[in-house]
């Protein structure tokens, strides 16, 4: 079983940048991908980056003029999310799930371990 911890969340006004960190532990060498999530209230958990154990790296949700950038660190069995030029609509809990077997992934069904999620507020 994995544990997955995120953080890096916090309050930033428009236009600024975060970046996320989700470090996984336990059975490291059994997850193919890990992928990030988010959720805003009243709205269906939505893939927005996904990264292999071999580092291909895809980027599902279009956010428009913000950019994404995810990262692996293996030796720190730990994944990053880059995130800049957030907007208001950027706000969300953040969850970092993996994926024991297959490919990387959009969909949260396919995801066997989820961390608890770190809240993005933007806001002035």
């Amino acid at each position: 079983q994995l544990q997955l911890v995120e953080s890096g969340g916090g309050l930033v006004q428009p236009g600024g940048s975060l970046r996320l960190s989700c470090e996984v532990s336990g059975l490291t060498s059994d997850y193919q991908a890990t992928a990030w999530f988010r959720q805003a209230p009243g709205k269906e958990r939505d893939g927005v980056s996904c990264i292999t154990l071999h580092g291909e790296f895809y980027n599902y949700k279009d956010l428009g003029p913000a950019r994404l950038s995810i990262s692996k660190d293996n030796a720190k069995n730990t994944v990053y999310l880059q995130m800049e030029n957030l907007q208001p609509e950027d706000t969300a809990l953040y969850y970092c799930a993996a994926r024991k077997w297959g490919h990387c992934s959009r969909y949260p069904q396919h995801f066997d371990s989820w961390g608890h999620g770190t809240q993005v507020t933007v806001s002035s």
